[in-house]
């Protein structure tokens, strides 16, 4: 069974940065497509960025394009979400979730979650 565990959620001030991790225990995460998703208070839950497993094929949605970057490291079984020029309306919890799909789509059906770590961006 996957699990995933997500870290590096803190308070973060407009236009700074702070980056995500998702460390997976008990298979090999490079076998899988992994995606971040967040939800604000109030707010249906957004993809936010995604990686294929096989190709390291890239998507984002377009609030983040140019301000986020997803990223993996297999030897560490963990997938990276850096995020730069924050905005208050980044303001959620953000969720990694992994698929055994090989496409990155935030429309696939994602088996595995995490419990989500807490990002608030605020001056």
């Amino acid at each position: 069974q996957l699990q995933l565990a997500e870290s590096g959620g803190a308070l973060g001030q407009p236009g700074g940065s702070l980056s995500l991790s998702c460390a997976a225990s008990g298979r090999i995460l490079g076998f899988y497509t992994v995606a971040w998703f967040r939800q604000a208070p109030g707010k249906e839950r957004e993809g936010v960025s995604c990686i294929s497993s096989r190709r390291g094929v890239t998507n984002y949605a377009d609030s983040v394009k140019g301000r986020f970057s997803i990223s993996r490291d297999n030897a560490k079984n963990t997938v990276y979400l850096q995020m730069n020029s924050l905005k208050p309306e980044d303001t959620a919890v953000y969720y990694c979730a992994a698929t055994g799909r090989l496409d990155c789509q935030f429309s696939n059906e994602y088996d595995y979650w995490g419990q989500g770590t807490q990002v608030t961006v605020s001056s």
